[in-house]
């Protein structure tokens, strides 16, 4: 159950059990499953469903499911970590796109999943299915790789334990993964072939914080690395360099 207030609770903490119910498993939620997950009874659950989503926090698509608000995607991007970030690498994601005419990825991890601060649409026609604001996997991207690389050993551990198969050629041995992960931590980069999308690989380093912690990774997408991947890391580590010495300002 994502959240059940205790007897008594205020409007604001049956309102946040009406949020919590969201998570990238559940994305959307028809009334009776949203009232489950949030622990309230199909009737509070519905006046407070309609109050945000008159305010937007909230959608309701034709099929009668509900979805998080384009408000509350709003109100995430004023998080100080990704406004920051996010401001701060705005023209170096720029310069790297014109440069390398690739799509632009900037992310970051969240739990075990990937997500994306912000995209730049390559000029190629590459078959790409992030968005800003989405969460995928992180073992079938290269930001997620370098993200996971980084990543607290139980963040690890869980995501070894729990591979999926996306397409045919992602990574779902353990061992292999795992050796893969090591080499990102020597080499400073990662890279797929098609393990998101069939048609497409990518490449991507990480962004180091004040502390030099990584704090977000940057990628690029093609249709394949082949002889251009050591010129696609360099320009993708001339980035992310300049990001990282903006935000130790």
């Amino acid at each position: 159950m994502a959240g059940r207030s205790a007897p008594g609770a205020s409007l604001v903490d049956r309102t946040l059990d009406v949020l919590g119910a969201f998570d990238p498993e559940h994305r959307v939620l028809r009334l009776a499953d949203l009232a489950a997950r949030s622990g309230l009874t199909p009737s509070t659950t519905l006046r407070i469903a309609r109050r945000l989503q008159a305010g937007g926090f909230l959608a309701r698509r034709p099929d009668g499911g509900y979805v998080v608000g384009r408000r509350t995607w709003d109100l995430g991007l004023l998080a100080p970590v990704q406004t920051d970030l996010r401001d701060v690498a705005a023209p170096f994601l720029q310069d790297l796109q014109a440069a390398t005419r690739a799509t632009v990825h900037l992310a970051e991890r969240d739990g075990d999943r990937v997500l994306y601060l912000d995209r730049l649409q390559g000029s190629a026609s590459v078959p790409v299915v992030s968005r800003v604001g989405g969460r995928l996997p992180l073992h079938t991207t290269g930001v997620g790789k370098v993200l996971l690389a980084h990543a607290p050993a139980d963040v690890v551990a869980h995501v070894l334990a729990g591979l999926e198969r996306v397409t045919p050629y992602s990574i779902t041995s353990p061992g292999l993964l795992q050796r893969q992960l090591a080499q990102v931590r020597r080499e400073g980069f990662a890279s797929t072939s098609g393990e998101m999308d069939v048609g497409n690989a990518s490449v991507a380093v990480p962004v180091r914080g004040p502390g030099e912690e990584v704090v977000a990774a940057l990628g690029l997408v093609v249709t394949a690395l082949g002889r251009d991947r050591q010129r696609l890391v360099a320009a993708l580590s001339v980035a992310a360099a300049g990001i990282g010495r903006a935000l130790r300002g």
